[in-house]
Order: C-alpha cells, then structure tokens, then sequence
C-alpha cells in the first residue's frame, strides 16, 4: 500500500500497526508514519554505507594477503595495514560505562541464558517460563543420571528415582549444608522464628551452616509447604508433600527441589529464525506484542490432551517477618534484533528500495516493548523501565554508534525517555573483537551485554582472511591461540569498561541437547572464566548449567581476573592457517568434508524446505547438534576456504553432497511432510530441490558471500520454496 508519505508498506504490516499497536499507546497513526519516513529516509543511506565500507575493507585485506602469497607473515606489518585502512581503529583512552536502570538479571545475578526463535510462540513461552526448573526431573530426564540399569525404557525407575534423589541432597548438601549432619538423614525441617530447623530421627536438630541462606516460606512454620533458599543471588525452593509422587516415600516428605534457571532470556528475531518476507516478519512481531501484553499463549497435543500454555505469574512467600516475598515467575526478556545486512519487503522507499530490516526491527520491536514500560501491574517484564535489544553482527565501533544512533532516534519517535534502549553487542565479528573497547565507548550509556560466539566469530575469521591461506580442519581451530585470546580478552575489557555490576558477560551456545553429563562437566568453565551468564539450548539444560552459579561466585572470580596480565593483541590476530610443511592427510581431508557437507544439508533442508531456522540436527556421527545460521556459516565458509586453496576441488565436493543427502533424507525419514532431497530413483544433481541448490550456493559462491553470511542466499531459496509449495 502506498500512502501520501511515499512509502510503499505491506497491507498487513500497516494494518497491524495501525490496528492492534498504534492505539495501545495512543499513538496518531499519520504522525508515526510521517516520523518513521523521515527517519527511514535519514537512516537508510548510512546503513548502506556502512556495508559499503565492509565491502571496501574487505577488499583491500584481500589484496594485501594476495601480495604476501609465499611470504612468511609479519605480525607488526600486518597489524600496521590493518590499522592504517582504518581496520584496526586508534584507542582514545580509558572507558567507563554509565548504564542505569537495569535489572538486576542483567546487572547483579549471574545465570544461565537461554535463546529462542521468537516465530515460535510454544518455544517461546517454554523460555519465559523457565526461570523456574525441576532438578528431580533434569535430573531423571537426562544423562546426568547415568543410563544403565537405570534406563528409562519401560516407564517410570524407581530406582533411578532414588539415585535423583540422592544427587538432589548432595547438591543440597553441597550449598545449602547443615551445621551437623547431612540432608540425606533429615527427616522433618521446621522454622523456628528466623531459623530454619532440620530434624533427625533420634531427635536430635540443627540448622544451616549459613543461617542467612534460609529467606523465605510457604505454609505453616510447623509444617512448611515450601521453603525458599538463596545462594550467590539465586533462589532454590524445597518443595514438601507427603502424599506426592516422591515425597510419599521420602523421609523429609521433600516432592521436588525447584532452581531459579534462566534469569534471562533471548527473543530472538536472528539467527535462529527463518523469517525471510511480511508474512514470516508478522508471525514473529505478533508474539513479542502477546509477550508484551501477558496474553501469548499456545495449545498442544500431548498424551491424548490438550494443553494450553500461557506466561507463567510471580511466586509469592512469606518472607522471616511475614512480609510479601516476591520471587518472578518469568525470564527476564531481551529481543535479539536482525543485524545491519538484509532488507525487508515490509516496507519499500519512494524508489522501490526495500528498507533496512534492522531499522525496522528496531522500530516495532521498541514499540512493542514500550508496553511493558506501560504496565503498573500483571506479566511485566522489565522492573526498572528499560527495552533490551541484543544487536547482531556489528563490525567495529562505527556500526555499533550507528545503532546507537537507531535507538535514541527510535526514542523521539516513540517519545521514549533517553536511553530507554539499552543494546547487548554481540562480539561475533572480527573487526568488533579487535575494536572492543571503542565499541563499548560508542554505546557506554546504552551498554548491558557483551558476549562471545565462537561459531560466528569463527566464520568471520575465515571470510575475512579468506585469501590468506588453508584454514585448519574445525577440531584444530578451536585448539590455536586466537581463540582463548578472543574470549580471555571479552572479559578482560567488559571488566575493565565498568560492566561487572552493570551488564553482563557472556559466553556462547552448549549445542549438544541431550549430552547434559558432558555439559556438568565442562560448562563450568563459562563461570569460572567471569561470564556472569552463558547461553543453554533448552529449559532442562537452564536448570542443569544454574547448579554452576551455585558452585561459583562469578563476581568473585570477576575481581581474580582483573589481576590478570592480559593477552597481546598479536594473539587476536594470528590466523589459525595450515601452515607451510603442514600436511593434511587424505583421510583428514575427507572426513572434514563429510563432516561440513552432512551437518550444512541437514540444517539447510530443514530451513529452506520447512521454514526451521533452529533444531536439533543429527550430526554424521548421530549426534543431536543445536544448529543456527551461525553453525551454517562456518560450515560453509570452511568449504569455499578449502576450494579457494586447493585442499579440495568441486568434484569431490559434489560426490560427498550426492552421498550425505542420502544420509540426511534417512536421518529425516520419520518427519512428517519431509521431501527427500534424493529420492528413490534419483540423485540429489537430478532432484535439484531448492535445499540442494541452496547449499550448493552457499559453498561454491561462498568467497563472494557479503562477509560470509548465509542469509541472502538461505532468504532467496526459502522464498522460493514457499511460492512453489503455494502453486
């Protein structure tokens, strides 16, 4: 629809603004129009440029690896290019962040982090609600819990119900100990005024080792329905019913202990959607307004019956005094906005440009947030009046003052206070790793997260020294100096700009689901490292990694690391390339290629054929990968890396994508509505499915990819798709 304002916006588009937003905030619909094309028409263009400068920087770091082909690679001339194309900006001193007005999720607790495609709203609640979790069932439903004998085949195990029970008390135990004895011999707690007592079976009584743990309660002091406990910020409910399913042969009668999880929670409108036209864009903005509003809420076959699933309300007790104890019932909400690439058929200018989607993003999701601010009572979100915006995919302090920018011009336009846009910088982009400090100083009253992606991170570091040379196979990248650099130095900066007790720092994605015992063991280390949140795949795995910030007081660990000697900067640039007289076997070779190509058709059919931009995909090997565009990036720049230099050539790679489409369409055989992309009879060249052809694209024309990203090319096939599957 074209309007006296030279706008061209999709029907829908407006009249979901004009219908079901505008008016919540009385908004005059010809007003907001009117700003948004002035801003449209202010913002658009240095957008464009912005890109435009990539392009040119990328360029020019092209041609100076051509000119150095054979050449032993000099740090410090490389470092002196990268600064003199303005790469590499020059430091302007000392930065200390002023952000105000955050919550405490964000600025004073530390916890996990979970992240889910806002497209779907059963996802979607699942994630607000899992600020609270069930350690009996994380427990029993995972290999945390070792398999077996106590197999879960067969229904319920009993005694795979005592070995969680008695992991539960450890734990219990661990944090929470008794001044005497253990809370696996306790068989009655009571509160007596302020103390909370245990009781044995000979009588005799003691209390917590640290009085202060013990906050709040549910029911009688005699006999507690509930208890509330509090360690390193977080709360841990011991829950009693002596009729219930475990608390009926229980000896403290103890039902379940329930663990305050994820304290925040990404809504993404990212990488982990395939939103690729108006009709995808209003899916996702319709369930961040029903977030907004409290009124979101899905129903669901399972076992026979439907379920509803709505937002869950605060959990209230009764504080040492008798006061309201108010405890939230959600994750706190941030919205993960596009990055600055791709642009959006919502909306197109008087000359048929479409319109930067971030820009867009910005625009509706703000004003769809600014509801909450709204809100004097109900499912608020946000406590202390502020709108979360995780920004994607920033190269370099420019970008991210643009952003900057983006925000308090959204302010005006919605009449926001200043700085009520506050923005999380994803530092996944080589140029914004190198530039840290500058880039927190463009947004340091707007700063509340800054966070490492090694995958990202990775596929930049590949694109942008496409031309340096082989890269390593993926288990070896991971294994160089770059990469502890890369996430030592995140934390060394954000502490020393001010964020600890202001923002968070974070650390990336576990992607192995169902491989829990794996993630107590190792996930640890994101705590340990001073990342006050971290991200989790699922409500389970929140639960699980929160046990972690109970065993380690990241603020403390925070102040260990200020001592630290910080990692030199030649560590961040040194490009983890197969290096001269450092052969890679044939079989090496060749298992990296299955590897990439079987994970890459996997992802791709799901998302160009069925419009999943984040699953569990089954790796070659089996195993269930959480997977996103970021995984895809990687995967597919290491391919053109790898055809660029000569490690490997087209025909191979077409051999592997003809026998891992095979394997991909078996693994996928059960899902209802699959389409194989080689069906009986037929090779996947022969086929041509819009998910082979995709893929194809998407390692054959990966050098030319704009910084290697997979959207245009997972964009133009998945609309395809979708108007071939309309015919």
């Amino acid at each position: 629809m074209q309007d006296g304002l030279d706008l061209f916006v999709n029907d829908d588009f407006r009249r979901f603004l004009d219908n079901d937003v505008l008016p919540l905030h009385g908004l005059e619909t010809e007003t907001f129009w009117r700003d948004l094309k002035q801003l449209i028409s202010d913002l658009a263009p240095v957008n464009r440029q912005l890109l435009a400068t990539r392009t040119r920087l990328q360029q020019q770091i092209d041609q100076w690896h051509k000119e150095q082909q054979g050449q032993p690679m000099d740090m410090a001339e490389y470092e002196s290019f990268l600064r003199d194309i303005g790469y590499i900006v020059k430091a302007d001193g000392d930065v200390t962040v002023s952000t105000d007005h955050v919550d405490d999720e964000i600025a004073q607790l530390a916890g996990p982090q979970l992240v889910v495609p806002l497209k779907n709203a059963r996802f979607a609640l699942n994630a607000v609600n899992a600020r609270w979790g069930s350690m009996y069932d994380a427990f029993y439903g995972t290999d945390v819990i070792e398999r077996g004998e106590l197999d879960l085949a067969g229904g319920h195990n009993a005694q795979r119900g005592q070995q969680v029970i008695a992991k539960a008390k450890d734990f219990l135990d661990e944090i929470f100990p008794l001044d005497q004895g253990s809370h696996h011999d306790v068989t009655s707690y009571v509160v007596y005024y302020h103390h909370l007592l245990a009781f044995f079976a000979d009588g005799r009584q003691t209390g917590l080792k640290k009085p202060c743990q013990f906050v709040a309660i549910n029911g009688q002091k005699a006999d507690p329905e509930s208890l509330l406990l509090k360690n390193n910020g977080l709360h841990v409910e011991i829950k009693f019913d002596r009729n219930g399913k475990n608390g009926i042969s229980d000896k403290a009668n103890i039902d379940d202990i329930l663990i305050e999880s994820a304290l925040t929670t990404i809504m993404d409108c990212e990488d982990s959607v395939a939103a690729v036209d108006a009709e995808d864009k209003l899916e996702v903005y319709q369930n961040w307004l029903g977030l907004m509003q409290g009124t979101l809420e899905t129903s669901f076959e399972k076992d026979g019956e439907t379920h509803t699933r709505r937002m869950n309300p605060d959990r209230i007790f009764s504080d040492l005094d008798g006061e309201v104890y108010r405890v939230s019932g959600r994750s706190l909400m941030l919205i993960r906005n596009v990055g600055h690439l791709m642009e959006s058929d919502l909306i197109q200018d008087s000359k048929g440009d479409f319109v930067p989607e971030g820009i867009i993003d910005a625009v509706v999701t703000a004003l769809i947030g600014a509801l909450d601010l709204q809100r004097e009572a109900g499912l608020s979100n946000s406590r202390t009046g502020s709108i979360y915006i995780v920004k994607p995919k920033m190269h370099g302090p420019e970008e991210v003052a643009f952003s900057c920018e983006l925000f308090a011009r959204v302010e005006q336009l919605l009449g926001l206070a200043k700085n009520t846009l506050k923005i999380g910088i994803m530092d996944e982009e080589r140029r914004t790793t190198l530039n840290l400090k500058e880039c927190i100083r463009m947004a340091q009253e707007r700063v509340v997260f800054i966070n490492t992606g090694f995958l990202d991170r990775t596929g930049d570091e590949i694109h942008t020294s496409m031309q340096a040379g082989a890269f390593l196979p993926k288990d070896q990248i991971k294994q160089q100096v770059w990469i502890d650099a890369y996430e030592n130095r995140n934390v060394d900066i954000g502490l020393q700009c001010g964020l600890q007790g202001r923002a968070q720092i974070g650390k990336g994605m576990w992607a192995m689901p169902d491989e829990m015992a794996m993630m107590m063991k190792t996930k640890i280390a994101h705590p340990k490292a001073g990342a006050n949140t971290a991200w989790v795949p699922s409500p389970t795995a929140a639960t699980l990694h929160a046990l972690h910030y109970h065993q380690v007081d990241v603020f403390a660990e925070q102040e260990s690391i200020k001592q630290r000697t910080p990692v030199t900067f030649t560590d961040l640039l040194r490009i983890p390339i197969i290096q001269p007289g450092q052969a890679l076997s044939a079989e090496i070779i060749q298992r990296e290629i299955e590897n990439n190509v079987q994970g890459l058709l996997g992802y791709v059919v799901r998302w160009v054929e069925a419009g999943v931009g984040c699953s569990k995909v089954p790796d070659i090997n089996n195993t269930a990968l959480m997977e996103d565009r970021a995984t895809l990036r990687i995967s597919s720049q290491h391919l053109a890396n790898w055809l660029l230099h000569g490690i490997c050539n087209k025909s191979q790679v077409m051999d592997v994508m003809e026998r891992m489409a095979k394997v991909v369409d078996e693994q996928n055989k059960t899902t209802a509505g699959y389409q194989p992309m080689a069906p009986e009879g037929k090779t996947a060249s022969e086929q041509a499915s819009f998910a082979f052809k995709a893929a194809q694209d998407l390692i054959f024309n990966g050098v030319e990819q704009p910084s290697g990203y997979t959207e245009p090319l997972l964009h133009t096939y998945r609309v395809r798709a979708k108007a071939a599957a309309k015919q």
